[in-house]
């Protein structure tokens, strides 16, 4: 048995801290855990993606693509970027509050609606 579940968010919102609480509960279950972590501008509002491989059996910290069977999305933009991760019959569990990038303050371009973001 295997589980994979990306969690992928802005600095700032918890996302390291969150897979380390599912690795330990899993742990504490007996499962064997590989967690996995990708950050990206080095302050609060920067891309993070954490990696968190479940089961009898894990090899390796980093989830393929197409293989999470959930993302947990603090962020809506976050989530759809790491959308190629997730199975076909996966799960994704997504925050609709909006952290607008840089560039959406900038005004080089615009947000795209919730609804965008879901279809």
């Amino acid at each position: 048995m295997e589980f994979n579940i990306l969690i992928c968010g802005v600095g700032g919102q918890g996302t390291i801290l969150a897979s380390y609480i599912l690795g330990n509960a899993a742990l504490k279950e007996g499962y064997k855990v590989r967690l996995g972590e990708v950050h990206g501008m080095a302050q609060r509002g920067g891309s993070v993606v954490s990696h968190v491989r479940m089961g009898d059996e894990v090899y390796g910290s980093v989830i393929p693509q197409g293989k999470a069977n959930i993302i947990m999305a603090f962020e809506p933009l976050e989530g759809l970027r790491n959308i190629s991760y997730l199975k076909k019959d996966g799960v994704t569990i997504l925050n609709t509050e909006k952290i607008n990038p840089i560039s959406v303050s900038l005004g080089e371009c615009d947000y795209p609606s919730i609804e965008e973001i879901i279809s």
